[in-house]
């Protein structure tokens, strides 16, 4: 694409405001952002669109936006009549736009004959979920961009199960988007006039209602909360997002009576002004819910991201210090504390499952085999674990009790396929009491899970590699590395590679390749002698690629040593 004509092409178009003309007008002679925005359209794919707000043929924009509905609902009117009527839920987060891209997308949906269920404001990402499935509609869309930056956001679409768009739905959205003039091809309805005819929907208090009745059934021992709630107290911040009304909520339900909220993190706010990065993986985030803690004496604080499906929790140490646990740790946590309520209160199922990620902590398998509990992989994104909670479903072979990936999401219950922050807020409070009244903090529970399943440690790397020089270079990478086989990684022998894009598994001492279940996706993940992995993909939503290191060890010392001893090398790896 000639990116310069493509520049002024837009600059010429009449429908832009003098705000958008203007934004495009002060780029003008710096030719490397103009390629940034016009090198290419953003791509749809089965995770729909994500990127920088602005305007541009490579940017989050009302009319980038557009093109995406109109190619929804481009699918949707060949789906026939009656898919049309079913409708489409739309949600959204509290980023910059997000109200005014879900409005718009409800407008497109109805000028083509669609019926929009429009969320009255901002919603947790697994609630729409839910509402697919609790109102029968043929899709969802969601508009959110997680727990990215600030300056991103984005547009997530769903099937019909409740789950991300299927590769052959969101294949035949992108060939329409690509037919589709991002300024003369798409159709527009009145929004009142829509809302009046009935072809736009406002969805509200009775969604919340219904869907918290159905994250409430999820709760596996809940006596054990009224045993401490009188004394317990926990800190909660939705980080200036979509959690901060049904986070609480579900909280006083399970039976909590002392639940602080960060006032300031409260505030919705796409700015995100107390927080460098929106993301509760990082400790940083949690500055303010700390302070909260320390002057209320409370040693468990939960936090959720923007659109409120992932979720991380800080606590106090031995020491008195806090800290945070990882997605790992906090998944391990929960797979024991089920499988330990479900069978105190007798609600095992007869072929109980729990699903996790390949990138995700081999402890994970440990706990669940340890106890007699079978455990799927998947590749990485909700979407996999999403398809094989269906698959087990439809086969009956197992049901899964719980589902997770090292990235701070986790499902349980049958009445989502995303993950979902509000029921993993409840299940870690839920666990929090149960070892409260075993005189144990989380922190206490995680070192003796060790000592139960094994000393494991992990490591994610991430390496940024922005624009069109970033997406060459990590295409260059990988090609690299199938095409010059790692047989070592920092002084550690790679025993076998796994090539996830043909789904092959060979052994580098004889060369024999095997076929594996898992293939299509581009990681490279390679079985290192003494049972350490080391896995490189690209990341799916943002411009990175990531290296994960995943070791055990005969002490806690050894595994975290195994992992530094990797760290330096996955950085002369991945330049």
């Amino acid at each position: 694409m000639d990116y310069m004509s493509e520049y002024k092409k837009w600059l010429a178009q009449p429908a832009l405001t003098d705000a958008e003309r203007a934004e495009l007008q002060a780029v003008e002679g710096n030719e490397e952002e103009i390629e940034s925005r016009f090198f290419a359209p953003l791509s749809f794919g089965t995770a729909g669109l994500r990127g920088v707000l602005g305007v541009g043929l490579n940017r989050m924009n009302r009319f980038t936006v557009g093109q995406a509905a109109q190619g929804i609902a481009n699918l949707i009117v060949s789906s026939g009549q009656a898919a049309m009527e079913r409708g489409v839920a739309i949600g959204y987060d509290s980023r910059h736009f997000s109200p005014e891209f879900a409005r718009q997308s409800a407008c497109i949906l109805a000028a083509n004959g669609i019926k929009a269920l429009l969320f009255d404001e901002l919603r947790p990402t697994p609630e729409l979920s839910f509402a697919i499935r609790h109102y029968g509609c043929i899709a969802g869309i969601n508009v959110t961009a997680s727990h990215n930056p600030k300056e991103y956001n984005g547009y997530k679409v769903y099937w019909e199960d409740g789950a991300q768009l299927p590769p052959k739905e969101a294949d035949v959205v992108a060939k329409e988007m690509a037919a589709t003039d991002i300024f003369a091809g798409v159709k527009y309805a009145d929004y009142d006039a829509s809302v009046q005819s009935g072809m736009i929907r406002i969805l509200s208090a009775e969604t919340d209602e219904a869907y918290l009745s159905e994250v409430i059934k999820v709760s596996v021992n809940p006596e054990c909360v009224k045993q401490v709630a009188d004394e317990f107290k926990l800190v909660y911040t939705p980080f200036h997002g979509a959690g901060y009304r049904l986070v609480p909520e579900i909280l006083r339900r399970l039976g909590y009576k002392h639940i602080l909220c960060e006032p300031e993190q409260m505030k919705i706010d796409g700015d995100f002004p107390t927080v460098k990065n929106p993301n509760p993986e990082y400790k940083e985030g949690f500055t303010l819910a700390i302070e909260l803690a320390k002057q209320n004496g409370v040693d468990l604080i939960i936090g959720t991201d923007p659109d409120a499906d992932r979720t991380g929790i800080v606590l106090k140490d031995k020491s008195g210090e806090y800290v945070t646990l990882s997605g790992n740790q906090v998944g391990v946590l929960l797979i024991d504390y089920i499988i330990t309520a479900r069978k105190l209160t007798g609600t095992m199922p007869a072929h109980p499952a729990v699903l996790k990620s390949i990138v995700t902590t081999e402890m994970a398998r440990a706990a669940a085999e340890k106890n007699g509990v079978a455990c799927f992989d998947t590749f990485t994104g909700f979407k996999f674990l999403a398809e094989k909670i269906k698959q087990l479903e439809t086969s009956g072979s197992h049901q899964y009790l719980f589902a997770y990936e090292e990235s701070y999401g986790y499902l349980a219950g049958d009445y989502a396929r995303d993950k979902d922050a509000v029921t993993a807020s409840m299940l870690i409070a839920e666990m929090a009491a149960y070892y409260r009244t075993q005189g144990k903090t989380l922190f206490d529970a995680m070192e003796e899970l060790y000592e139960k399943y094994g000393y494991y440690c992990e490591h994610t790397i991430q390496i940024t590699m922005p624009g069109v020089s970033g997406l060459t270079r990590m295409q260059e990478l990988m090609q690299a590395l199938r095409d010059r086989p790692l047989t070592e990684i920092g002084g550690h022998k790679v025993d076998y590679t796994r090539d996830y894009m043909p789904g092959t598994r060979t052994c580098m001492a004889d060369g024999k390749a095997e076929q594996m279940e898992l293939s299509g996706q581009n990681v490279m993940y390679y079985e290192l002698a003494g049972g350490t992995s080391f896995i490189i993909r690209p990341s799916g939503t943002e411009p990175k690629v990531k290296v994960y290191i995943m070791a055990k060890g005969e002490s806690k010392a050894d595994a975290a040593a195994k992992v530094d001893a990797l760290v330096s090398a996955a950085r002369e790896i991945v330049k």
